[in-house]
């Protein structure tokens, strides 16, 4: 995902909810802030519910948090500029996208030890397992590809050649993914099996996607953008639904089929909530104070409560020719999970 700006990003004051309506429709709260500590940035959080785990990239390792105790349960070590995360817990494996070594990382579910180390595309960011084709996929958000894996045993499969940036997937549970395409400003449709690209739909006014998020009932697909947009898309004819105003520095999205709610986690420090009145219609009903940073996003389908991650920033170095943009110092110590609910 993007990686931290947060240099223009300025701390928010507590927002409460919109109104009336948020109160029935959006009722999250703070549940509670898991100290996780150490140091490094942080990107893509993932939940497992069968193994009742959350995994947290953090630097150049991965987190993984028990979420009966709420406790750290132990680390997959040396996964060097750790993106995202996915799990098969039928092969007892998981696997891990290295943004630093242009590889992903093999590991066991049991012991947490790495079993093998993947050469992938470029700058492997996303990661999607996809239980309809049993594989694994592996987006580079540099050269516009994509490593396909068998999800039993690592084994590459083949490339998807997908043009572009690659952003945040999701599948449809029937053999097709969509991904967002951050420097085309578009979402796209491609074969699982086949690997061929059936369909580009722009985005525009949206620009920028990162997080994306599939309402498969209705077919809707949920992309946050960098300019403080949602654009609603239906998945079928690439039709625009609707286009929703969301906050600064979006990079995580999800969808709640029980609750009709669609969240989009801002690094300025909050989350939007949209409801589903239907297929048709979407109204932002809340937006709910997090902590700055707070950038990307993962939903428990069983609990349905949300979890992001952060820490407290200090100042930025001074600018250089090679850096310009200096990034906000992290105080060591201070990672943070997030997890919000009813």
């Amino acid at each position: 995902m993007k990686t931290m700006r947060f240099a223009t990003l300025a701390a928010l004051s507590l927002l409460g909810l919109a109104s009336p309506a948020a109160a029935q429709t959006a009722p999250y709260r703070l549940l509670h802030t898991i100290s996780v500590g150490g140091e490094g940035g942080w990107d893509y959080l993932y939940v497992d519910p069968a193994g009742e785990r959350l995994y947290v990239s953090h630097g150049t390792q991965t987190e993984v948090v028990d979420l009966k105790t709420r406790k750290l349960l132990g680390t997959v070590p040396n996964t060097p500029g750790v993106h995202g995360i996915a799990v098969v817990p039928s092969a007892g494996r998981g696997y891990i996208t290295c943004g630093r070594s242009n590889a992903c990382v093999a590991f066991d579910l049991k012991t947490l030890q790495g079993v093998e180390t993947i050469p992938t595309g470029p700058k492997p960011d996303a990661i999607l397992y996809d239980t309809y084709s049993q594989r694994v996929f592996a987006f580079s958000n540099a050269g516009g590809k994509s490593t396909v894996l068998d999800a039993a045993t690592g084994k590459v499969l083949g490339t998807a050649e997908l043009g572009g940036d690659v952003e945040e997937p999701a599948t449809d549970g029937k053999g097709h993914i969509f991904v967002n395409i951050e420097d085309k400003s578009e979402v796209i449709e491609f074969d699982a099996k086949s690997l061929n690209v059936l369909h580009r739909y722009p985005l525009a006014p949206g620009a920028e996607p990162t997080g994306l998020a599939y309402d498969p009932k209705n077919n809707r697909l949920f992309s946050a953008c960098a300019n403080e947009k949602l654009v609603v898309t239906d998945s079928r004819t690439g039709k625009q639904v609707a286009v929703l105003p969301i906050g600064k520095g979006a990079d995580g999205a999800t969808f709640d089929p029980s609750t009709g709610n669609i969240v989009t986690s801002n690094g300025e420090g909050t989350l939007t909530v949209i409801h589903q009145d239907t297929p048709a219609k979407y109204t932002v009903v809340a937006t709910i104070a997090t902590a700055r940073g707070a950038r990307t996003l993962a939903q428990d389908p069983t609990t349905h409560h949300l979890f992001t991650c952060t820490a407290d920033l200090g100042p930025a170095p001074a600018a250089t020719t090679a850096n310009p943009r200096p990034r906000p110092s992290i105080v060591p110590g201070t990672f943070r999970v997030l997890e919000f609910g009813r």
